[in-house]
């Protein structure tokens, strides 16, 4: 069967605030379309970007399998050299034996507990910035409160000093604009210079770690091994950085974007409000990630395809490219009773927000306590919280989020 052809511009404004009727229609008439001008294949259905995310003949990358020659890729962009010291050393986007050893060392140090024991300082330091802005009455909720928030929480948890924290924002911002399909040299010249300069200040941080360890991942990143494996310099440093980057981007937007959702639906406003004045946790709980599924903050995750296949009919080859749209899946008619609705108290809800199979998000724990505490301090100490405006969408579409959200209280 030979694919319908569609081109999606995923970087139209409108399309980023609004995608949800152009995404509808594909899931009736083309669920699954080549965009030529992206050269993907895009999959829109809840049932096949479940079976493509746990399927081993996709994957992030097919250097575990191939070499570049025979796969006929070129040799790698040397303006992207800066960018590349990081991201070949980002487990995420690694397979086989490297992803899995990686991956399992971080999950030694990167566990429920841990993240459990965040809790009391989570909501201290979500007292702290409404106490920053309170005396004002209104606010920009996404750089006063929903930014910070989990740069602070994961610079603690990393061990980062107060006086290198005003760069990781921007650092990170940089780094991830290269994820997005598109993007302009003034933004790989910034993403390059960002790499090298969070690399470099990891290392110095891991050697200080290692003549003075502290209760920190970075000293947990430099020690931890198991059976024999460890990190290497270069993977630590990358680790150190991705943890940050995944670890606020997601929760930055799905915050924002969160709040927005319950503005705009004012019945789920108040039903929110009720459940923190309840300290009803299990309806804030099915909440949080029911507004993680209306708003998907990282709507889009790329895999390749490493052989010959076929799957619910569509057949694929080798080398190509599959984008799967979250964010659509999200919204499938077929697998979400009333999807285009917000439903705080949502039971059968398979969100595909943090993936599924063996890249499953390792932070999805963490983004979750964040959200829940957030939501439940918020609403307890901003009883007469309200929307001032409008909310303003970044340029984005791959890393989803606002620049905008004014409140008043």
């Amino acid at each position: 069967m030979t694919l319908p052809t569609h081109h999606l511009n995923i970087n139209d404004p409108d399309f980023i605030a609004k995608p949800y009727e152009q995404l509808k229609t594909l899931r009736k008439e083309m669920p699954v379309f080549r965009d030529e001008v992206w050269d993907k294949v895009f999959f829109t259905l809840h049932a096949d970007i479940s079976s493509l995310l746990k399927d081993k003949r996709l994957g992030r990358t097919m250097l575990h399998r191939y070499s570049r020659e025979e796969i006929g890729w070129p040799p790698p962009d040397p303006k992207l050299a800066g960018w590349r010291s990081y991201q070949d050393n980002v487990f995420m986007d690694m397979e086989g034996e490297s992803h899995s050893r990686i991956r399992s060392l971080v999950t030694k140090v990167f566990t429920p507990k841990k993240v459990e024991s965040l809790r009391a300082k989570l909501e201290s330091t979500t007292h702290k910035l409404i106490d920053a802005v309170e005396k004002n009455g209104k606010c920009n909720f996404v750089s006063d409160i929903a930014e910070p928030l989990p740069v602070i929480m994961i610079a603690d948890l990393l061990g980062i000093p107060e006086e290198h924290r005003e760069m990781l924002r921007p650092w990170s911002g940089a780094i991830v604009k290269m994820y997005e399909l598109g993007y302009t040299d003034e933004q790989i010249n910034e993403a390059n210079k960002a790499s090298v300069d969070f690399m470099n200040l990891i290392g110095e941080l891991a050697n200080e770690r290692r003549k003075n360890p502290q209760d920190d991942l970075i000293t947990d990143l430099v020690q931890v091994e198991s059976a024999g494996e460890k990190l290497t310099e270069n993977e630590m440093r990358a680790t150190a950085i991705f943890l940050l980057n995944a670890g606020h981007e997601a929760t930055v937007n799905g915050s924002a974007l969160g709040l927005m959702s319950l503005f705009q639906n004012q019945s789920q406003f108040e039903i929110m409000k009720e459940a923190v004045h309840q300290n009803n946790q299990a309806l804030i709980k099915t909440a949080v990630d029911e507004m993680l599924r209306y708003e998907t903050p990282l709507p889009m995750f790329e895999r390749y395809v490493l052989e010959d296949m076929e799957i619910n009919g569509t057949q694929l080859k080798r080398g190509e490219e599959v984008g799967l749209f979250y964010i659509s899946g999200n919204h499938d008619e077929k697998r979400f009773d009333r999807p285009s609705e917000l439903i705080l108290s949502r039971q059968d809800n398979p969100l595909l927000t943090f993936g599924l199979g063996t890249h499953y998000c390792l932070g999805a724990p963490l983004a979750r306590l964040e959200l829940q505490v957030l939501f439940s301090v918020l609403f307890k100490r901003l009883p007469n919280l309200e929307s001032n405006g409008d909310a303003v969408f970044s340029k984005g579409f791959v890393i989803r989020g606002l620049t905008d959200l004014p409140i008043k209280f």
